[in-house]
């Protein structure tokens, strides 16, 4: 199942599913950064809420960039397109798939059940029903295999690594990058991370970066320069968090907050997506 063989079939086609531009610049012009954004945070805590098998939200960020990559879309239909996305997901890697009427419910009924089946076959249209992607997710055992890692270690790397992939897929910056990449940059940011190359010469800094890049065909640069754009997103995440929880705390407390906090709330809150009117 992890073969040389089966790695390399991967690698051959995995850039079949990536979207086909950068859709900001050339086909949206109704939706911005920001919003995709905000629906994929939606996304990721419906699909955490739900304890959605961790294929399903890459994977819906993936239907959901190729989508974006063809068809230009108002932003009101932009959370009723994420709930498709996920809708499909779920059905190819779930066993009990999310149902219709449960994603709707997640968007306060602002869609109807009947809306988002109408979408569904729209969306696997565009598709072209090419709905088996490859995404990070299908690269980590073939990578994590190839490594001298503790056995002790190997659930609580794969957790960080499935953490920072779905850190990704809510960024877009790296929608445009082979998720093969993106996996072996998730696992070098976890490996330093959780400061497993201090016990083990061959995880120490470049020598880790060479056999990764080896184990996916990638260039030691881009790689290098991939990790550390994923540290960047965790920090930034991190520290969003903590002014989230600042603010949260001050307003408990009835602490006095300026009007430059309360339309920073409006703008940068991820589960508030209907109040940027999506």
């Amino acid at each position: 199942m992890f073969s040389r063989r089966v790695l390399q079939s991967l690698l051959t086609i995995e850039e079949r599913f990536l979207p086909q531009c950068s859709y900001f610049k050339c086909v949206q012009k109704d939706i911005q950064p920001f919003m995709r954004r905000m629906v994929a945070t939606w996304m990721l805590e419906v699909c955490e809420e739900q304890k959605c098998e961790e294929e399903v939200f890459p994977l819906a960020m993936n239907y959901l960039d190729r989508f974006l990559a063809v068809v230009p879309t108002r932003k009101c239909n932009l959370q009723l397109l994420g709930a498709v996305c996920m809708f499909l997901a779920s059905k190819l890697k779930e066993t009990r798939p999310l149902t219709a009427e449960k994603l709707c419910i997640y968007t306060d009924n602002s869609i109807r059940p009947q809306e988002l089946l109408e979408w569904e076959l729209v969306v696997l249209g565009k598709l072209k029903w090419n709905l088996a992607a490859v995404t990070p997710n299908d690269f980590i055992e073939h990578i994590m295999r190839k490594l001298p890692l503790p056995e002790d270690k190997l659930d609580l790397i794969r957790k960080h690594v499935q953490t920072f992939i779905a850190l990704c897929a809510t960024d877009f910056n790296f929608a445009m990058h082979p998720p093969s990449m993106i996996a072996t940059g998730s696992v070098a940011a976890a490996i330093c991370g959780l400061q497993l190359n201090s016990t083990n010469r061959s995880l120490w800094g470049d020598n880790l970066t060479e056999l990764l890049a080896k184990i996916t065909n990638t260039e030691v640069d881009l790689l290098k320069a991939c990790q550390e754009q994923i540290e960047r997103v965790l920090m930034n995440n991190l520290r969003e968090g903590r002014q989230q929880q600042q603010k949260q705390q001050q307003q408990e407390q009835g602490g006095p907050r300026s009007k430059a906090l309360d339309d920073q709330d409006q703008s940068s809150t991820p589960t508030d997506v209907r109040d940027i009117n999506l």
